[in-house]
């Protein structure tokens, strides 16, 4: 999933599940930040003072990709949960080590893991470590069948899109085709490039074991953002009901009818439906302005650390420890401690 789900569907789902815009807003940047926070490493104050962060990607190019050692630190606990073959603590799927760390939509382990979250209401980065877990929660559906590690069973051949005609349908094969790269390492779902995150995209590969995968993106991302809403829900100790019925069926409209196929033009466009609406219809609760900036002036970082980022050492402001920035880093770090170490070793995955 790209900025228009991770930002703009998680905010719209946050709203409808009864967050204020302030609340919603937090968890939806810090959502979307997961796949931005590219930066690890000690931010040294002018007053001697330091704080030590992590990162939850890796640039496409970053040279980390190739060492699955990075790959069990990052993929897994972010971006390509382990499934366990959906089996509970202490059973295993058939198959070897592999087929544990899988990547499924709603396993045990993500139940678990967005229960960790839920637990942590009411200290100062809740919302914050609630949207982090909603990233992995969602990306769980759109990852499913892939592993976050280096390995054969993330192979994708001959990908093509269906229940599609015409000159888009044309266009989109002919796109799908010249992004097919074997020299792309077989990391996620990387040799299957954004095909997964398309939320209007019909598809079908043979996976690395020579099994054809029927892939329904519209579908799969409705039931993600439905089951987000579910978690959203016990946050704020309601009945895990789900989306109300006319907004489950407006994301799923826009989902197949938003054929945009490149991720800043679409989360442009989701950003004026937020505002405006889609063809007339709006989301329950009515009309917002968002907006989502990854660094430079406006963004998380610079609020808390100033923008000049040639400094080596960086003056030091107040509100520095209740920034958000700051407060995302403390949550992001409490996941991966809990993912690694708390929940995936009762499924007999050691990868921390």
């Amino acid at each position: 999933m790209q900025t228009d789900f991770h930002h703009a569907v998680t905010y719209v789902t946050a709203r409808s599940a009864g967050f204020d815009h302030d609340q919603a807003d937090i968890i939806a940047y810090s959502a979307q930040y997961v796949d931005d926070a590219v930066s690890e490493g000690v931010v040294h104050f002018d007053n001697d003072a330091f704080y030590a962060r992590i990162h939850s990607s890796h640039k496409s190019t970053d040279v980390g990709n190739l060492n699955n050692d990075y790959n069990h630190l990052i993929w897994l606990p972010f971006h390509f949960l382990p499934g366990n073959g959906g089996k509970g603590p202490g059973e295993d799927p058939d198959g070897t080590f592999i087929q544990k760390i899988v990547c499924l939509p709603d396993s045990p382990p993500a139940k678990e893991m967005v229960q960790a979250a839920l637990n942590d209401k009411g200290k100062p980065y809740s919302l914050h470590r609630l949207g982090i877990a909603l990233h992995v929660y969602a990306d769980t559906w759109s990852h499913q069948g892939f592993a976050g590690v280096i390995h054969e069973i993330n192979e994708v051949e001959h990908a093509r899109e269906i229940k599609s005609s015409g000159m888009y349908a044309k266009q989109l094969q002919h796109m799908l085709e010249d992004w097919l790269d074997d020299f792309i390492p077989p990391l996620g779902h990387g040799r299957a490039k954004m095909f997964p995150d398309l939320p209007f995209l019909h598809w079908q590969y043979k996976n690395g074991r020579g099994v054809w995968i029927d892939r329904d993106n519209p579908t799969d991302f409705c039931k993600a953002a439905d089951a987000m809403c579910k978690v959203m829900q016990q946050y704020l100790n309601k009945t895990p009901s789900g989306l109300p019925a006319a907004d489950k069926a407006l994301l799923n409209k826009i989902f197949l009818e938003l054929k945009i196929k490149e991720d800043k033009t679409r989360h442009t466009r989701w950003l004026d439906i937020v505002k405006n609406g889609f063809n007339g219809e709006k989301f329950s609760f009515g009309s917002a302005e968002i907006s989502y900036v990854a660094e430079g002036v406006g963004s998380w970082k610079e609020k808390a650390l100033g923008s000049s980022w040639d400094l080596r050492v960086h003056p030091y402001k107040p509100g520095f420890l209740s920034s958000n920035w700051k407060l995302f880093h403390d949550a992001l770090q409490l996941h991966r401690l809990t993912v690694l170490h708390d929940i995936l070793p009762k499924y007999g995955i050691c990868a921390g």
